[in-house]
């Protein structure tokens, strides 16, 4: 996530002349690419992954189910040297969900369990609340006093274009439940990690260090937590929660990738892709199949015009993103080897592309200048500095010196589909979406292009 643009702030290295290196005829090259991929294709290629494949849960038949659809996708878009490459991991899988207020006030409560709780008894459990404001409140609470009692985390999560909101508020979904059980709770509801007012949870995963802690865990939708809230405002508060999933520690899912190869005689490598798992609530359209729509569609841009990258371009899908970034992981430690010197994830929905960052070795910062450039055109904001994060399954790639490059999308509704039923087709604007897809050809093809070294750290 970034803070808002200040323009007085963008280095001056990056507003600079574009360098000798960079010839007129790439440069003219991407904007060609800019200009023709506002109409593209990726709204169909999303279209069908969302209609025919669905929800795309790791380590699934489901999630195999879009490997196989990812296959044909990449050999369609003409990319060559297609692999799956599985790894193992748990599946989690959400059973029976229930919450209900019992003794005075009755009343039913919508939730979804959290990705990676605990299960209570078939029968349930029956407990008073305990009511924590935010994350803070939960850890001065002292170590035994929530035992025998339901933990309720409230906070307070706000839009923004840039998504900030969700890395100061985050912490309640991935740790609250771990530290509630530590003291003493048997079970652990959370105010929904979402801007909408919406009577759809918001699930994701949690962080367990000890599975024998497990407890039940779920997220109540935004308006049900209010309403939790003001009940529990009132006087003391019972809850039944039933919350039953299935934990399996033998599965398996995999990375989907296909390349252009490149022309240059280093073998140096670009990675760009999304991720193809997805929670399964929905059609996971937004998160993330949009960002494989979006890569690939950028990808297949490069391929139909003829152009020969020397550098290999290589599209991968990463499975396994949402339950703990497994497949990201597994992806850079089997290709730690290789010369990958930059890489880019879209996973942030499918709403426009606002700004650029990146880190890459000082070396590549006129290539950043020249992306500035170009993609200015598209109402996309210059670099603010080069300490980009990254996408989540691109993060271990740059741990390990790869340059990272990210076209920021924004954010401002993100929040309100993430992780929800509503994520799904509907939801999609088709010129947004060609945007993004323009934004990443031109730029994807200004770093295929070039040989400028881009890489933090060497090999």
């Amino acid at each position: 996530m970034r803070h808002t643009i200040a323009a007085t702030l963008v280095p001056a290295l990056l507003l600079a002349a574009a360098p000798v290196l960079a010839a007129p005829d790439r440069i003219a090259a991407a904007a060609t690419l800019r200009d023709k991929a506002l109409d593209t294709g990726a709204y169909a290629l999303l279209e069908d992954l969302t209609t025919t494949v669905g929800q795309r849960l790791a380590a699934t038949p489901a999630e195999q189910r879009g490997r196989d659809w990812a296959v044909k996708a990449m050999k369609a878009a003409g990319l060559v040297n297609i692999k799956v490459e599985p790894f193992p991991m748990p599946v989690w899988e959400r059973g029976i969900e229930t919450a209900e207020v019992v003794g005075a006030f009755p009343q039913k409560l919508t939730i979804a369990a959290l990705g990676y709780s605990g299960a209570t008894p078939a029968a349930g459990i029956t407990a008073p609340v305990a009511y924590f404001a935010d994350y803070a409140a939960l850890e001065a609470a002292a170590p035994g006093s929530l035992a025998g009692k339901i933990a309720f985390i409230d906070h307070r999560m706000m839009r923004a274009q840039d998504g900030s909101s969700y890395g100061t508020n985050g912490v309640v979904r991935r740790a609250g439940p771990a530290l509630a059980a530590s003291k003493g709770a048997v079970a652990t509801l959370i105010r929904s990690i979402g801007t909408d007012n919406h009577r759809n949870p918001h699930t994701g995963s949690t962080v367990w260090q000890d599975r024998k802690a497990l407890t039940a865990a779920a997220a109540l939708s935004v308006p049900d937590a209010e309403q939790l809230a003001r009940l529990v405002a009132r006087g003391p508060v019972t809850l039944k929660l039933v919350i039953t999933p299935t934990f399996n520690p033998d599965g398996q899912s995999a990375n989907v990738s296909g390349e252009i190869p490149g022309s240059g005689a280093r073998s140096e490598i670009i990675v760009i892709g999304g991720h193809l798992d997805s929670w399964d609530l929905a059609t996971g359209t937004i998160d993330d199949g949009a960002g494989m729509a979006i890569t690939l569609s950028a990808a297949r841009a490069i391929k139909d015009a003829g152009l020969k990258p020397r550098r290999t371009i290589r599209v991968v899908f990463w499975g396994a993103e949402e339950a703990g970034i497994w497949g990201g992981r597994a992806y850079a430690e089997a290709h730690k080897a290789e010369n990958i010197v930059l890489a880019a994830e879209s996973d942030f929905g499918a709403d426009r592309v606002w700004r650029v960052s990146s880190k890459v070795a000082e070396t590549g910062l006129p290539l950043i200048a020249e992306i500035n450039r170009t993609l200015a055109p598209l109402g996309v904001a210059p670099t603010r500095d080069n300490g980009a994060g990254g996408g989540a399954d691109v993060a271990p790639l740059g741990a390990m010196g790869a340059g990272i490059l990210e076209l920021e999308q924004d954010g401002t509704r993100y929040f309100d589909l993430h992780h929800t039923p509503d994520d799904t087709f509907d939801k999609v604007d088709k010129a947004q979406l060609d945007q993004n897809v323009a934004a990443w050809a031109a730029a994807v093809w200004l770093a295929a292009s070039d040989d400028r070294p881009l890489r933090t750290k060497a090999n």
